[in-house]
């Protein structure tokens, strides 16, 4: 554990005592996307303490491999937009701009700094949130998976309170290209932890179908292991997943798991769904209509839990259709009926939960 954690993790325990009210079980979880990244730097060990001590039931990991085969716990495959990269290693970039994970040994990565998410254009860079955790203070890092789940298993034990990880593999068919299998890497430490069956505390995600199926089919039974897995769903302009189609990388179709057929298939398969928020209220909904997809109702019908993503209450993220975070918040949880949501704002969706018991 790093040396600038134990800065942060007495101030964090005290909010333990302020914001963990010991609430009357439910079925509704929350989940913390990236740790309390509305709060901290997302992906820092930092964020995944704070996550803890709110009280969220799951915290979300990203995992990406590196030119040595560490995990590191990451969202995208580049360095760019939350690191200081470019400024300590000049040059290191591909063709395309941009700094890949995968070029780099985990004892480089430890060299660089973590910022909140920003934008750099014109020599300038501004934060994507602007009112999140100032940008280039704090002295965060990146760090291991192994890492965050011993953080994390620490505090279940001092805390005596069990938070679970929900942990992607993050664009395994990139990983897949160049020569990487990042999969039976992330299950082998998940056993290694403990984490082996369907009663751990523990979902394994991905965006890729093909390769969710080679999760169950092939690398669990080979390890002896049958955790949970949840598929997301992505918008298809968003070209998140491709598939080796004859040949040829091409961009993945998700509109097939929209029906019912499609839950069914993904039944087969996994035991959640993770779709965009959008999916399952649309967009052009209205404060006194709600447009709500059948998408939760086929997902229970196939015996699936749904926990979309992405909740923030920062400026322009809340629909127009919600007057306010936590009214967002109540439609998903109670009238579309999800099981959990995915969200850096892991107390307030607690404190919607908490209020409606």
């Amino acid at each position: 554990m790093s040396i600038r954690l134990g800065i942060f993790l007495p101030v964090f325990l005290l909010l333990v005592q302020i914001t963990q009210a010991a609430a009357p079980a439910n079925d509704k979880i929350v989940v913390a996307h990236r740790g309390a990244s509305g709060y901290l730097p997302e992906h820092t060990l930092e964020a995944k303490v704070l996550a803890h001590a709110m009280g969220a039931d799951y915290i979300e990991s990203d995992v990406l491999m590196t030119s040595d085969d560490a995990l590191v716990v990451l969202h995208d495959l580049y360095l760019d937009q939350n690191t200081d990269v470019a400024e300590v290693y000049p040059g290191r970039g591909r063709d395309d701009g941009r700094y890949y994970v995968i070029d780099f040994t985990l004892n480089e990565l430890r060299q660089l700094r973590v910022s909140a998410r920003s934008r750099r254009q014109n020599g300038s860079v501004t934060p994507i949130y602007p009112n999140r955790f100032p940008l280039g203070t704090g002295g965060f890092g990146i760090h291991t998976i192994q890492e965050e789940i011993e953080l994390i298993q620490g505090l279940n034990k001092t805390l005596g309170r069990e938070a679970g990880i929900y942990v992607e593999i993050k664009r395994p068919w990139f990983h897949h290209q160049e020569g990487k299998d990042q999969s039976a890497a992330i299950l082998q430490v998940l056993k290694d932890y403990g984490y082996t069956d369907k009663d751990d505390k523990v979902f394994l995600q991905t965006f890729d179908f093909n390769e969710l199926k080679r999760v169950r089919e092939e690398l669990m039974p080979a390890l002896g292991m049958d955790i949970q897995l949840a598929q997301l769903i992505a918008n298809n302009e968003g070209l998140e997943t491709y598939e080796l189609v004859e040949g040829q990388w091409r961009p993945y179709d998700y509109s097939w798991m929209h029906t019912e057929t499609g839950m069914e298939e993904l039944s087969q398969y996994a035991n959640g769904v993770g779709p965009a928020m959008g999916m399952i209220v649309s967009n052009e909904s209205t404060r006194d209509n709600l447009l709500i997809s059948p998408l939760v109702e086929r997902a229970h019908a196939s015996g699936l839990v749904v926990h979309p993503y992405t909740f923030r209450r920062d400026s322009g993220q809340v629909p127009d259709y919600a007057e306010s975070f936590e009214r967002l918040l109540e439609i998903f949880y109670f009238e579309a009926d999800v099981d959990g949501l995915k969200t850096d704002f892991p107390d307030v969706a607690l404190k919607v939960i908490q209020e409606r018991q």
